[in-house]
């Protein structure tokens, strides 16, 4: 039987990173997103203390580049010495953005802190002791840091566990079973984690969170704050508590102070502009409301179809709209913190469809109503739409680009691209079919 202990579970810190791609949001923005990596770490250290933990993990990418800025230096230094003041010790482990051949000030390491070489100095991760604040071992922590930026090994060969009865933690910066939003760095299988006698893998290196194993667990913690519009949702740390028995509970603990979201807005009943403005404006500020004060950088997404499809696809119209909305906002939303914090609008993203009653397309004996059809069973037979697309993709296959984009493609691609084809090819010609008259594709609208 062991104690009970908590620790914190944290990963992909990513201090300082720059936010690139801004220079159309206005100063208040573009402060908050540079400020808000340096508050998440000062978040995690008052949710340490608040929660008392014993000890904190962090899975690698503390700093967003190699070459440590001295701010985000001496912001880590300032925390990690509040930490030690309340008898929290820390276990960092570092990734690929904030590998050990980087460059950085000569600054003394803040008591209480242990930073786990990399796997080209040491054959095996290291594992030390961790305590609880009463000085009692209670478990022990094993990690490699990255000694470069690209770490292509199994780096989880090299953990061994001690098998003596200590509740065990591993800390590993990698990708398990190749997820492909992320580099393939530290390649492993979740077979093989939960194979190892460790009771908590503390992974780091993918950015949503995930519990992908329990008993042993299996964690992504994700980052700590969102960077960009792929990076959605809540982010923070988890709060992990372990009993006498090494029975193990999570708790999510939020740490960002802005949100980024994507909202959906359905343009199938809306017949005017001002519909439109009016649904958007309300599911913005729907969506910034669940973000509890937080600042909010969100990206509408338009779907349906609807009598608005034609005039959204102007890009002029589209550009007009996001920036008569971002000055709407701002007149609504306060532009520094307060009850609901701000609102910006990063874009809109069309993906609408012209209005088409499919019923009658189906039974039409028309060109619109036979191209509907084939379209129908291209997309329900995927080989013959592999076999259509390939024949259509023959001529192109001369330019070497081309040539790489196509072998890239995925079949999911691939169907995605053939349903925007076939409404696009619908969309025109109903409304060729409308000036002309013949009333095709607008019955039913």
């Amino acid at each position: 039987m062991g104690i009970r202990f908590r620790f914190i579970h944290a990963a992909d810190l990513h201090v300082d990173s720059p936010f690139r791609g801004l220079t159309e949001a206005p100063a208040h923005v573009r402060a908050a997103l540079g400020e808000s990596t340096f508050d998440a770490v000062r978040r995690l250290t008052e949710a340490a203390i608040a929660h008392r933990a014993d000890f904190i993990v962090i899975s690698g990418d503390l700093y967003d580049g190699a070459d440590r800025s001295l701010r985000a230096q001496l912001t880590l230094r300032r925390e990690w010495e509040k930490l030690h003041a309340h008898g929290v010790q820390l276990f960092v482990i570092h990734g690929n953005h904030d590998h050990l051949s980087g460059s950085r000030a000569n600054l003394e390491q803040a008591p209480g802190v242990h930073v786990f070489a990399s796997n080209q100095e040491e054959g095996y991760a290291r594992s030390v002791p961790a305590y609880t604040r009463e000085g009692d071992v209670c478990a022990y922590v094993h990690g490699i840091s990255y000694g470069a930026r690209a770490v292509n090994d199994n780096l989880a060969t090299r953990y061994r566990a001690r098998q003596d009865g200590t509740y065990e933690i591993a800390l590993l910066h990698g990708n398990v079973d190749g997820d492909g939003s992320h580099d393939p760095y530290a390649p492993c299988s979740l077979r093989e984690l939960t194979g190892m006698p460790f009771q908590y893998w503390a992974l780091g290196h993918i950015h949503g969170r995930a519990v992908l194993h329990r008993d042993p667990y299996v964690v992504y913690a994700g980052n700590t704050q969102g960077r960009h519009i792929k990076e959605t949702g809540a982010k923070g740390c988890y709060v992990v508590d372990v009993a006498e028995n090494h029975q193990t509970e999570l708790t999510f603990v939020p740490l960002d102070t802005v949100r980024w979201a994507v909202v959906e807005v359905d343009i199938g009943n809306l017949a005017t502009e001002h519909a439109l403005i009016q649904s958007i404006e309300d599911a913005l500020i729907r969506q910034a409301l669940q973000h509890e004060g937080r600042a909010s950088m969100i990206r509408v997404r338009l779907a349906g179809r609807g009598a608005l499809h034609a005039k959204l696809l102007q890009p002029e119209y589209a550009r007009d709209l996001t920036e008569g909305l971002r000055a709407q906002l701002e007149m609504r939303v306060p532009t520094s913190e307060g009850e609901n914090g701000w609102i910006w609008l990063t874009g809109i993203e069309v993906g609408t469809n012209a209005e088409l009653n499919v019923e009658a397309l189906r039974e039409e004996d028309s060109f619109a109503g036979e191209l509907f059809r084939s379209a129908e069973e291209l997309l329900e037979h995927p080989g013959l739409m592999a076999e259509l697309a390939e024949e259509a993709a023959e001529s192109l296959r001369l330019n070497t680009r081309i040539r790489r984009m196509l072998r890239e493609l995925t079949p999911d691609a691939n169907a995605r691209i053939a349903r925007e084809a076939a409404e696009l090819a619908l969309s025109l010609v109903a409304g060729a079919d409308a000036q002309h008259g013949s009333g095709t594709g607008e019955e039913g609208s």
